[in-house]
């Protein structure tokens, strides 16, 4: 029971970090314009994201633009795009793989070892899906620090970090956590060793009650 329910956890807390990582891939807010300078304008807020931008005015009125060409964005954005879509990707495979491993199904056998290793299996590719949006947001998180605090970069060109990022971060670890929980339940293989055990016991209580028997007769 404890085990099943640990696969349980680790399924939802997988599948939670699955979603955030869903809509944090799909937000614009990755990263804000920043207030830093003197002579920003506050009436208007930038938003850019993996695949547009936002431009958000004092009155409420929001204008989104999709990135024109693929080609023109940096390095760092498109590798950014490519491991949030492979840990989605990764996602949806290790839902498939740990469903029909986990206890509480009935898909993969009877066999529970078997099982376990399925779920097993599923758990590493959640934590393979996790390390790669941890990697991008980590990677996007530092390409904005650097702009940031770099002297050449002008004020007005300046950005903080979004909610995008938060979201994105919160839900690899939520997705490393879950994976490592299905990872982790393996079948234990000490009742196998308890019940070879008894027999021995039981035929050697048998031979020396019955040579016994015989020494009195």
């Amino acid at each position: 029971m404890a085990n099943s329910g640990l696969q349980m956890l680790g399924f939802v807390l997988a599948l939670i970090g699955w979603i955030a990582l869903i809509a944090a891939t799909i937000m614009p807010q990755w990263r804000m314009s920043s207030y830093a300078g003197d002579n920003i304008i506050t009436a208007v807020a930038i938003y850019q994201g993996l695949w547009m931008s936002c431009v958000t005015q004092s009155t409420g009125q929001i204008q989104c633009k999709v990135y024109d060409s693929l080609l023109q964005l940096d390095a760092a954005l498109q590798a950014t795009r490519a491991l949030m879509v492979l840990s989605i990707v990764l996602g949806v495979v290790g839902m498939a793989i740990s469903t029909m491993g986990m206890k509480c199904t009935k898909c993969g056998g009877d066999d529970k070892v078997k099982k376990a290793r399925i779920a097993m299996t599923g758990g590493f590719i959640f934590l393979l899906g996790g390390l790669a949006a941890l990697i991008a947001c980590s990677w996007y998180g530092n390409q904005i620090i650097r702009d940031f605090y770099n002297p050449l970069t002008p004020v007005n060109t300046k950005y903080e970090f979004g909610a995008g990022v938060f979201l994105g971060w919160a839900g690899s670890f939520l997705t490393l956590i879950g994976g490592a929980l299905l990872a982790c339940s393996c079948p234990r293989k000490t009742t196998g060793y308890a019940t070879k055990g008894y027999p021995k016991t039981g035929g050697a209580r048998t031979k020396a009650s019955s040579a016994g028997g015989k020494e009195y007769v």
